[in-house]
C-alpha cells in the first residue's frame, strides 16, 4: 500500500491517568499526584530538576507477542527507569504505556521519587502527529509505575499509512525531569504557615484550590456564615450550613478538614467525587447556588457585590446614525492566552473593535445590510475580579481539546484605567479607580487528560504568598506564585552520559488557570475582620462540640496504649440481638456495653464498676472468656478462674487474647432466682457444660434467643425436655425436636440431635448453641416455607435483597427482591420477570454493578453467563445489592446469536441520513444487511441496488463485498454508510473512470501543505477528455451549492496528502493513475472550501475530558 499523511489522529477523551493494574474496572486515580514539593522555606531558592530524553526502537512490533514489554534500564537524577508498554492494550483497545521505576523491588520501605515526565509515539512520516501525552506523579512502592492505559486506539498505530509503524518499527520516547521530594510525613500546616489544608476525596483538588480561594476572601466568608441556619439542619443536606461547618474548621481546625459534608450536600456520590471537573464551572455553579438560597435574607445580593460587572456590547454602523448596545453582566471573565504574551494583550483583544463588511455586513434596521463596527466595552468592574485563563480550548482540525502551555504573564498590581480608561465606556463612572491587587493564583499542572489543581493565596494581601495543595499548606515566595506559573518552555540541560547531550526545552506543563484580583479601593472592605461573632451562636455550639469530640478520640488515641477496652455481653444482649441484628453465634460485640478500663486496674475492682452499671453485686457476678473457634464461629469458652481475677486488667487482657487486640471480651454469667433476684453462680466442674438455647417458629419465620443450662456432660437431652419447654412457654409434655447450630462460614452446618445420647456423646461442649422447635407434624410440612431449623437457617444465611434498576436510569432503584445467593441465573430472571410481569424471562438482561464508579459494568450479564446470584453481585472483593435490568424485544440467546450494526443510509434523492441498527445472526453477509436494509428504507426506485461503504476520517476506505461475513465487520471506529449505486456506476465502459472526490481545508494551524478532510465523501464517474470546467457541473448540481458559494470553491488533484491545483481547462481522466480505484483513497479530486456543517457546540466553560459530566449540585 502507497504511504499517506495519515489524518491528525482523534485523541481519546476517555483518557485516564492510572498505574497499570491489569484490569481496567478498578477505583483509579483520575488526577495525577503533586508536580511538586513546595519548599519550607520562604526564599528557599528551586534547584533544577535533573532531566533526560530516552529514545526506545522496537522492530518487528506486529509480531511481538507478549502481553506487556520493558525497555531497557536508563537512569534520570541517579535513578533507574523503563517505559513499559503492552503493546495489544492492557484490556482495552487501545496502546497502554507507563513509566516504570525499573528496581522498586529492590528499594528500601518508604522509597519515594517525584517525576514530571511525556511518553510519545514518533510519527516517523510527519513529526507534527507524534502523539505525545505529558504527565507528573510521586512514585512509591504501592505506585511504582504510573502512565496512560489509553494512549493511543490501535487501529491508529497498527494502520500503516499513519506513519507510527515504518518496516514495522515503533520509535517511543520519554522525557523525564526527576524532582526532589520533601518529607511530609510529619509536617504540620497549621504551625508552620497558621492554616490548615483540605483532604482530597479522590479527584477533588479542583474543588479544593477554588474552596481555599473563596474562604481565603473575608468579605464572602462573612456572608456565608450569615446565611440563615438552624440546629436542626443536617450539613450533609444543607449547602449553606455544610459551607458553615467547612468555613469554620478551615478558621479554627489544627488539621485538615474534609469536604465530604459538602459534597453530600451538594448531592453527590461517590462516583461524582472520583470525577474531574472543571474549577470555572464548579464556582459558577456554586455562586449561583449560593445566590439563589441567600434570596429574602439579610445576605441577599452579596455575591453580586462581590464579583457581578459588567460590559456594554455594541455594533455602531459606519456609513448611517445607526447604532444598537446591550449591557450584560459577568461573574468572571474568560480571556485569551493563545496569541496573548499576558493579561493587558487579552484585555486589548477582548475590546478589540471587529469591520463587518463585505459579505458580513450588519442588517440594520430600516437601512438593510450596513458596514459596521462590532465591539465591547466594560461599564464597570466588580471588587472582585476573577479572571479565567483559556488555557483549554477545543481544536477542530483535531476533533479534540488541547491544553494551551504558552508562556502568559499576569501582573502582581493590574491597572485597568491604562491607556486613558481604553477598556472602559464612556458611560463608566470616571470617579473608580480600577486599580487591582493580586490575591490568588490556580494552578493547573498537568496535560489535557489529567492532572492537579492547586492555589497560590496571599490571604491578607501581604508580601507573604502561602501554596494550598490539598492537605498541604506552605510559605512560599513571589516568584513561585507568579513567574513559575507563566507556563512556556525552559530549557533543560543534558546531564547524563550516553544520552543525547544536547539540550532540549521542556513545557512547562503547571501554569495558571484562574487569577483573583482585589480592587485597591475596596481592599479594607473585601479582607475584612471575621470572628467568633460573625458565626451563629447555634452553629458555633455544634462545631465546638464536634470539635471536642474530636480532641476527646484523639486524646483517646494517644492514651489507647494505657488503657483496655472491656465488652462485658450478658443474657439482655443475647436477647435483644437474636432473630434481628444475627441469627449465628450469640451477639454482636459491636453493640454491647463496653468500659474503658487503665490496664493497672486490677479486675476485682473492674468488677466493682460492672456492679454500679448493671446492679448486680460483685459476689453474683461470674465471667467467661470468649474464644474463636477454628469452624470460625465465637463463644463463651471457659469461666475466669479466682487468681485470673487477682490480676490487673492488662494482664489479664495479654493472657486471654492472643490476637493482640485492643479488647477483652467477656460473657457476664448472672443467675436469677424464681423471684428473678441475682444468685451466687452454682459450681462448676468439668462434668458441668453450659449450653446456650434458641427457639425457631416456622410459622412466623421466627427464631429467639430463651436462655442458657448447666447440663452434666453424662445426662441426656430427655432430662431437660420440660425444662425447655417451660422456657419456650410451651405446654409440659409438647414434643420438640433439637439441633447444634455448629457453623456458619463458608456454609451453615446444623445438625439433628439424638435426645437419647448422652450430651458428651453428641460431642456438645461449654458455649455451644442448641435451636429448638416444636417437633413438625408431617401432612403441615408443605405448610411452612422452612419447616425446620436447618432449612431456616439456610435461608438467613443466603437471603439477599437486590435493589433492580432499569438500565435506562442507572441512578434509580425501582424495587427491591429479597432472594437467595444460590439461586440460578433461571431463578433470578424469573422471580424478576414474575415481579414486572412478564410472560418470558428470557427476554430479560441483566448487568451487574461497578462498586468503584457505582455505576452499571460495560458487558452486560451473558445468557446463563453465571452460575449463581452471588457471582453476579461480586466485584472484585466488595459485595454489591444491585442489578440492573432490561427487558429486550427477543429473548436474549436469540441475541447473543445475532450482531448488531450500525448503518448509515444515505437518501438518493433527500438531503437527509437516517441511521439503522441492522441485527442479523453473525454468520449474515453483507447481501444479507442490504436485503434487509431495503425493507427499512425508502428508495428511490424499487429496482434500486444498494451498496455498503466503510468511511474513516471523511474518506471512503472500502466496498464491502456482498459475500463478505458480517462477523468481524467493526463499526465501533469507522463509519459505514449505505447508499443506492448510481445508474451511471454500474456500467463503466473502457472511456469512463470512477474517482474518489473528498471535502478539504488547510490546516490554518500547520504547514500550509497539510489538509484536513471533513464533509462526506463520494464517487464520481468520469469520462476521457472531460475538462475540469464540465465536471463542476456536475458536482455543483449532486451537492446543489449556490453559485455564489460554489464560486469560492477551489478544485486539486491530492496525491499523499498534497494538492495539486486544477484549472478549468484541465484535462482530469489522464490526471489518475490506472488501478483498483476501491484502493485509491490515497488519489482524489478535492474540493477545497470552508467546512459549514454544524459542528458541535463547545462553549467557553467545556469539560475537557469525554469522562466528566457537567458539574451539578443537585439540592
Amino acid at each position: 500500500m502507497t504511504m499517506m499523511t495519515p489524518p491528525p489522529l482523534e485523541q481519546e477523551d476517555d483518557e485516564m491517568l492510572v498505574p497499570h493494574p491489569e484490569f481496567t474496572e478498578g477505583p483509579q486515580p483520575m488526577e495525577v499526584a503533586q508536580v511538586e514539593a513546595p519548599t519550607l522555606a520562604e526564599n528557599q531558592p528551586v534547584e533544577d530538576p535533573p532531566t533526560s530524553r530516552f529514545t526506545w526502537t522496537i522492530e518487528n512490533f506486529s509480531r511481538l507477542n507478549t502481553k506487556k514489554l520493558y525497555s531497557e534500564i536508563f537512569i534520570v537524577g541517579g535513578y533507574k527507569w523503563r517505559i513499559l508498554i503492552f503493546p495489544k492494550g492492557n484490556n482495552v483497545d487501545h496502546l497502554s504505556m507507563y513509566l516504570d521505576v525499573a528496581d522498586s523491588g529492590t528499594l528500601p520501605y518508604g522509597w519515594s521519587r517525584n517525576a514530571q515526565f511525556s511518553l510519545a509515539v514518533c510519527n516517523q512520516i510527519h513529526n507534527k502527529f507524534t502523539i505525545r501525552k505529558d504527565t507528573q506523579h510521586q512514585f512509591n512502592a504501592r505506585e511504582s509505575d504510573w502512565g496512560f492505559t489509553s494512549f493511543m486506539p490501535l487501529g491508529d498505530l497498527y494502520d500503516p499509512i499513519k506513519g507510527y509503524l515504518v518496516n514495522d518499527t515503533c520509535v517511543i520516547e520519554a522525557e523525564v525531569a526527576v524532582r526532589r521530594v520533601v518529607d511530609y510525613w510529619n509536617y504540620d500546616s497549621k504551625k508552620e504557615t497558621g492554616y490548615v489544608g483540605l483532604k482530597n476525596q479522590g479527584a477533588t483538588c479542583y474543588m479544593n484550590s477554588l474552596l481555599q480561594t473563596l474562604y481565603h476572601i473575608p468579605y464572602f466568608r462573612k456572608a456565608v456564615y450569615h446565611m440563615p441556619t438552624t440546629e436542626i439542619d443536617i450539613p450533609s443536606a444543607s449547602i449553606p450550613l455544610a459551607l458553615q461547618s467547612l468555613f469554620y474548621k478551615l478558621q479554627y481546625s489544627d488539621s485538615s478538614v474534609a469536604t465530604k459534608e459538602l459534597t453530600k450536600s451538594f448531592g453527590w456520590d461517590m462516583y461524582d467525587s472520583f470525577m474531574q471537573h472543571d474549577v470555572q464551572e464548579l464556582n459558577r455553579v456554586l455562586c449561583e447556588k449560593l445566590e439563589d438560597k441567600m434570596k429574602g435574607t439579610v445576605v441577599e445580593g452579596a455575591i453580586q457585590q462581590l464579583f457581578e460587572g459588567h460590559h456594554m456590547n455594541f455594533i455602531e454602523c459606519i456609513n448611517v446614525d445607526y447604532k444598537s448596545s446591550r449591557k450584560e453582566s459577568f461573574y468572571d471573565l474568560q480571556l485569551d492566552v493563545k496569541g496573548c504574551k499576558d493579561v493587558y494583550a487579552s484585555f486589548d483583544k477582548y475590546v478589540e473593535v471587529e469591520r463587518l463588511e463585505g459579505d458580513n455586513k450588519y442588517h440594520a434596521e430600516q437601512y438593510g445590510l450596513q458596514d459596521a463596527k462590532k465591539g465591547a466595552l466594560f461599564v464597570d468592574f466588580p471588587p472582585v475580579l476573577q479572571l479565567q485563563l483559556k488555557r483549554f480550548e477545543y481544536d477542530y482540525m483535531r476533533d479534540t481539546m488541547v491544553k494551551i502551555n504558552d508562556r502568559y504573564e499576569f501582573p502582581l498590581q493590574l491597572n485597568l484605567d491604562r491607556d486613558n480608561r481604553k477598556y472602559l465606556s464612556p458611560d463608566a463612572d470616571h470617579t473608580v479607580r480600577n486599580l487591582y491587587t493580586l490575591h490568588s493564583v490556580l494552578v493547573h499542572s498537568g496535560g489535557v487528560h489529567g492532572g492537579h489543581y492547586y492555589a497560590f493565596i496571599r490571604p491578607t494581601l501581604s508580601d507573604q504568598w502561602y501554596k494550598f495543595d490539598d492537605e498541604r499548606v506552605t510559605k512560599e515566595d513571589v516568584k513561585r506564585a507568579l513567574e513559575e506559573q507563566y507556563g512556556g518552555e525552559e530549557e533543560l540541560p543534558q546531564t547524563n552520559p550516553g544520552f543525547n547531550n544536547t539540550p532540549f526545552k521542556f513545557t512547562k506543563y503547571s501554569n495558571a488557570y484562574m487569577l483573583v484580583y482585589i480592587r485597591e479601593s475596596d481592599k479594607d472592605k473585601i479582607i475584612c475582620n471575621v470572628d467568633e461573632k460573625d458565626i451563629a451562636e447555634h452553629l458555633r455550639i455544634r462545631l465546638k462540640k464536634e470539635q471536642e469530640e474530636k480532641e476527646h478520640k484523639k486524646k483517646e488515641k494517644a492514651e489507647a496504649h494505657l488503657y483496655t477496652i472491656i465488652k462485658v455481653a450478658r443474657d439482655e444482649d443475647l436477647a435483644q440481638q437474636t432473630g434481628k441484628d444475627i441469627y449465628f453465634d450469640l451477639v454482636d460485640h459491636e453493640k454491647v456495653r463496653s468500659f474503658r478500663i487503665q490496664k493497672q486496674m486490677p479486675f476485682n475492682l473492674f468488677k466493682d464498676e460492672v456492679a454500679k452499671e448493671f446492679g448486680v453485686p460483685v459476689q453474683y457476678q461470674r465471667f467467661w472468656l470468649w474464644a474463636k473457634r477454628q469452624n470460625h464461629t465465637y463463644r463463651p469458652n471457659r469461666p475466669l478462674h479466682p487468681q485470673e481475677e487477682a490480676q490487673s486488667v492488662g494482664q489479664l487482657r495479654e493472657v486471654s487474647n492472643k490476637a493482640h487486640n485492643a479488647e477483652l471480651r467477656l460473657f457476664l454469667e448472672v443467675e436469677l432466682g424464681p423471684d428473678l433476684r441475682a444468685l451466687p453462680p452454682p459450681d462448676k466442674t468439668k462434668e458441668d457444660i453450659l449450653l446456650f438455647f434458641k427457639l425457631y417458629d416456622p410459622e412466623k419465620e421466627e427464631l429467639r434467643y430463651v436462655g442458657r443450662l448447666f447440663v452434666k456432660a453424662l445426662g441426656k437431652p430427655l432430662e431437660i425436655l420440660s425444662k425447655l419447654n417451660q422456657m419456650a412457654g410451651f405446654s409440659q409434655n409438647e414434643e420438640i425436636e433439637l439441633y447444634e447450630e455448629i457453623k456458619f462460614d463458608p456454609s451453615v452446618m446444623c445438625e439433628h440431635i439424638d435426645k437419647k445420647l448422652s450430651f458428651r456423646s453428641s460431642q456438645l461442649e461449654d458455649g455451644d448453641i442448641i435451636c429448638y422447635q416444636k417437633a413438625p407434624i408431617q401432612d403441615n410440612e408443605d405448610k411452612y416455607r422452612y419447616p425446620d431449623v436447618p432449612s431456616f437457617l439456610e435461608y438467613v444465611h443466603n437471603r439477599q435483597v437486590v435493589h433492580f434498576r432499569s438500565l435506562e436510569r442507572p441512578k434509580e432503584d425501582d424495587f427491591s427482591l429479597e432472594l437467595s445467593k444460590l439461586f440460578t441465573y433461571d431463578d433470578v430472571v424469573e422471580r424478576l420477570a414474575r415481579h414486572i410481569g412478564l410472560d418470558d424471562p428470557s427476554k430479560i438482561r441483566l448487568t451487574s454493578h461497578n462498586c468503584y464508579s457505582q455505576q452499571p459494568k460495560p458487558q452486560p450479564v451473558k445468557y446463563r453467563g453465571v452460575e449463581h446470584l452471588s457471582d453476579m453481585l461480586v466485584h472484585y472483593n466488595q459485595i454489591s445489592d444491585i442489578l440492573y435490568y432490561e427487558v429486550l424485544d427477543i429473548p436474549l440467546p436469540e441475541l447473543q446469536g445475532l450482531k448488531t450494526l450500525k448503518v448509515a443510509f444515505h437518501h438518493a434523492t433527500k438531503d437527509e441520513v437516517v441511521i439503522h441498527n441492522i441485527r442479523l445472526p453473525k454468520s449474515s453477509t453483507v447481501a444479507d444487511v442490504i436485503n434487509d436494509l431495503k425493507t427499512k428504507v425508502e428508495l428511490s426506485h424499487p429496482n434500486a441496488e444498494l451498496r455498503l461503504i466503510e468511511v474513516f476520517y471523511h474518506k471512503i476506505y472500502k466496498i464491502f463485498p456482498p459475500s463478505e461475513k458480517i462477523e468481524n465487520i467493526n463499526d465501533q471506529y469507522w463509519t459505514l454508510r449505505a447508499e443506492e449505486i448510481p445508474e451511471e456506476e454500474k456500467n463503466l465502459g473502457s472511456h469512463n473512470r470512477l474517482i474518489h472526490v473528498y471535502h478539504f481545508m488547510k490546516d490554518p494551524n500547520q504547514n500550509q501543505m497539510q489538509v484536513q478532510n471533513f464533509g462526506e465523501p463520494f464517487f464520481l464517474v468520469i469520462h476521457d477528455g472531460e475538462t475540469l470546467a464540465e465536471i463542476k457541473l456536475r458536482i455543483q448540481k449532486k451537492l446543489q451549492v449556490p453559485d455564489e458559494e460554489f464560486s469560492k470553491w477551489k478544485f486539486a488533484l491530492l496525491s499523499l496528502g498534497r494538492p495539486e491545483y486544477l484549472q478549468d481547462s484541465d484535462i482530469i481522466a489522464g490526471r489518475f493513475q490506472r488501478r483498483d480505484v476501491y484502493g485509491a483513497w490515497e488519489q482524489y479530486l478535492g474540493l477545497e472550501h470552508s467546512d459549514t456543517t454544524p459542528k458541535r457546540a463547545y462553549t467557553a466553560n467545556q469539560s475537557r475530558h469525554a469522562y466528566e459530566k457537567p458539574v451539578k449540585i443537585y439540592n
